[in-house]
Parts: structure tokens; sequence; C-alpha cells
């Protein structure tokens, strides 16, 4: 869907209270979840308005705050970009200046869903235990300072034992960050961290709070000079916390809200018992055709994922590569996968959104195991669909490679931007050979599934692509892999 048919309700609305506190104000929050609350409160009002909250950046909350918390969505049509007036938000907090107006706001019985968007690097929970990981530098911290937290989990779990010590209800928590079962994932983590500072705090946590799954989509750049001067040209001031996004945007959310929540379905969001359908849909068909996107496009010079569209032999391979991933996946009732891809190539397409390869390449091994290794997994007896999964994997080990030859001495762990920089360049060492890349990164600990590791099919796959990735570079590797 669009919110173009939205465009209309331009007026303020009333100032009535705050019943969200949103955890991660960037610039998908402020273009996807503030926007569906801002639309379902103009249809049906309520007291729904959103306090964001900001874990590390005090710019944005500076920028929001010194102009009521309203900002500018630029929506990038074919026809050129139209703007729109947010005004769901109410306050904005910076969680690093001080942690208790944070924790005080999730305290107010006035507060009645906690929604986030942090990256999936930022929760510290293993994926396959649900237990919180002690080396993740906030999940260490917030155990042994438990009421100065300054981690997501640590915050929630502060947040909810103020509740429970003052006998009031839970809020509910909704995770609409890209991972596997967001919510039990979620769920999982913030019990184990609560039972670990207090065991009657753990088990009233998971016999009293709501944590639904979510999808989210909308494609949300990073906001350039070119969207503060077409919000000035538009708006006719200066906007800092202006956002530009496409016009598309869908949210599935599990209609699991104990206490209420806006009217969100009125503003085209879908409400559903089970999530995971369409879930995984959206992270083997979009995500990971972004990773693929990102990763050649990178090798391939390639900045934008408009370019790298344009090119009409790399759009024929994102096109085989969400055909491949659909056939990892059950149907759906009601989608057409077929449909849904040849929407997405489209999408991306979308001349008028400048949406960086690089952006999307950063924390690949954060991303991977649910864009690529798990339909990959599922694929093993299907050679023939298993190639973009490798061709992907592949050149997300020939960027790893090429950035850190590229990288001052010193700086190559920053230069890789993702969570594991220091283990990828510890492990990868000097390594310059396809296998030698390929046998030192897979093996890193924890990351890739033990079938994938175990499999001579998979490792020739990605080793050959590599190999032809290291050699003759992507366009080479495109043309072949499309022959192949």
């Amino acid at each position: 869907m669009t919110h173009s048919d939205a465009s209309d309700r331009e007026t303020d609305l009333p100032l009535e209270g705050a019943g969200i506190v949103h955890i991660g104000i960037g610039a998908f929050h402020r273009a996807h979840q503030a926007v569906y609350t801002h639309d379902a409160m103009a249809t049906l009002n309520g007291d729904w308005h959103i306090i964001g909250v900001s874990l590390r950046s005090t710019e944005i909350v500076d920028a929001l705050n010194a102009q009521g918390c309203a900002f500018t969505v630029i929506e990038r049509h074919a026809d050129g970009p139209k703007a729109r007036k947010i005004t769901s938000m109410t306050r904005a907090i910076a969680a690093a200046r001080d942690v208790a107006p944070v924790i005080s706001a999730l305290a107010n019985p006035a507060i009645r869903i906690v929604t986030i968007t942090v990256t999936e690097k930022a929760y510290g929970i293993d994926r396959v235990s649900g237990k919180v990981q002690h080396d993740h530098p906030a999940i260490k911290h917030d155990l042994e300072n438990p009421s100065a937290p300054s981690g997501l989990v640590g915050i929630l779990v502060a947040g909810l034992k103020r509740r429970k010590d003052a006998g009031l209800r839970p809020f509910t928590i909704v995770s609409c960050d890209n991972l596997p079962a967001n919510g039990h994932l979620l769920r999982d983590g913030v019990i184990d961290f609560a039972t670990q500072i207090d065991a009657d705090l753990g088990q009233w946590v998971g016999e009293n709070v709501s944590f639904p799954s979510t999808m989210v989509d909308r494609i949300t750049p990073a906001a350039t000079e070119q969207t503060f001067a077409d919000a000035k040209r538009l708006i006719g001031h200066d906007d800092p916390a202006a956002i530009e996004t496409e016009p598309f945007s869908q949210w599935v959310i599990e209609d699991d809200f104990p206490d209420g929540r806006p009217a969100w379905e009125q503003a085209g969001a879908i409400l559903v018992k089970d999530v995971e359908p369409y879930e995984l849909m959206k992270l083997r068909m979009l995500n990971g055709s972004h990773s693929l996107i990102a990763y050649v496009g990178q090798l391939g010079g390639y900045r934008y994922v408009r370019d790298a569209m344009a090119n009409d032999m790399f759009a024929k391979l994102v096109a085989r590569h969400m055909e491949n991933a659909a056939a990892s996946m059950t149907p759906l009732p009601g989608i057409d996968f077929a449909d849904y891809g040849a929407e997405l190539v489209d999408r991306f397409r979308n001349p008028e959104i400048a949406h960086e390869t690089r952006q999307i390449a950063m924390d690949g091994t954060e991303k991977l195991p649910q864009r690529i290794f798990a339909p990959a997994l599922q694929m093993l007896n299907a050679p023939e669909q298993l190639g973009t999964f490798a061709l992907c994997f592949a050149a997300w080990l020939a960027v790893m490679r090429t950035w850190i030859n590229g990288a001052k001495p010193g700086d190559a762990a920053q230069t890789l931007n993702d969570p594991r920089a220091d283990d990828i360049v510890t492990t990868l060492g000097d390594e310059q050979g396809a296998v030698e890349i390929y046998d030192r990164l897979a093996n890193l600990q924890g990351w890739m599934p033990d079938g994938l590791k175990e499999s001579a099919v998979w490792r020739a796959s990605v080793i050959a692509r590599l190999t032809l990735l290291l050699s003759e570079g992507a366009d080479h590797a495109i043309a072949q892999e499309l022959n192949s």
C-alpha cells in the first residue's frame, strides 16, 4: 500500500496524551510507525501520541524537540517528491544524556505500548538459545548496573520492574526490527535478563507481558542535503528532522494488545494472528535481495540500488534470486510471490530513491543468517536454486576482503561497520585466496548453521563464485550466474 491516500490529513493532531514510547527514533521509525500512528489518530483520535527515545544520538532529539517533535516526511514519487507533516510524536528523550526520564516514561501507567526500531545488533540476544549475550557491551553493562541501564533490554526491564513494584499492568512490547519471530526473540531475551536480575520479576514478565511480532516494510534511505533542500522548498522552512522514503509502506502486526492500541488498520496496517509467513516473505525476498544488491553492487561500483537495477543483467539477477527465495517458502494464501517479486523490482528501480548499497551492506553478520543462510539451508537439495544465495555470501566475503585491503593500518575494523568486525579482521588475517577466505570466515563462531558448514555442495558453490568475483569482477560473475 501507499500512504498517498492519507496525504490530505495534514492538520495537526489534537494534543491529547501519549500512549506509546518508541525506542529508536531514526529515519525508519519516522517514515513508518510514526506515520501509521499519525493517520490512525487522524481517523479515530485517542491518547496514542508517541514519546520518542534515542539510545545513542542526541542530535535528532534536539532537532525534534526544537520544533515540537513535528517533522516532514518526503515521499519520492515518480512524478516528484511530496511532503507530509507528521505530528504523532510529542516529546523526544536522549537516553545517552540521562536514562532516568526514559524509565519514568515507561513507568507511567498512561503508556500502554512500547515499540522498537534499534536494528538487529542492539538486542544482544542469542537467536538460537533466546538468552542474552553476556559479551554484548550493553547487556554486560546493564546486568552489572540494572538501575542505570544503557541498552534496549536493560531499559525495558527497568521500566517493567518499576511497574511491577508499583502494582501496575505492564506495557505491550512491539519489536519492529528485521529479526525472525522478533516478538518471540525479544520475549525470551527480556525474560532471561529479568530473571537474572530478579527471579520473581522474570516470572511476572513471562506471565503478564505481551510481545506481538511484526513485519515492517518501507525503503527509507538516510537523509541527505538533498532531503533537507527539498523539505525547505516544499514546506517553506528548514526541517533538520526531515526524512525521505518511498510511497509504498507495509506493516503486518500480530494482534495481541491486552490494553488496547491505535486503530492502525485504519492507516493500512494488517492485523493478523500469525506474522511469520509475511515475515519470511519479506526477509527472504526483499531483505535478501537487498543484501545481494548491496554486496555485488559494492564490488561492481554501484553506489545506489537504483544504479544497480538500471543494469538489465543486474535486474535479472535480482529477479532470479527472488524466484529462488520464493521456492524456499510455503505458499501464502492471498499472496502471489511472483507478483510480490515484480513489485519489489519496480520499487528497487525507483529513480527517486537514493538508497546507498554501502548503507545496506553494514552489519552483515547480523543480517545474513536470516536473509541468506536459512533459505540456503532449505535449498541444499535443489542446487539449481542455490546459486544466488551462494553468490550473495561470496560477495560478502569478497567485500570484507576488499574493504580490509583498502583500509589504513588500524582502521580495518571500523571500515567494516559490523558488530563482529574485530573477529572478521583477526580471523581473516592476510589470506587472499578464495578457499582460505571461505574456510576462515564461514567458521566464525555461532554464525553459520551447522548444516551449511558441513555441506560440501554449499562450500563448493560459494568458493567457485568467490573465485570468479575476485578474479573477473562483479559483471562477469552476474553473467555467469544467469547462464548457470
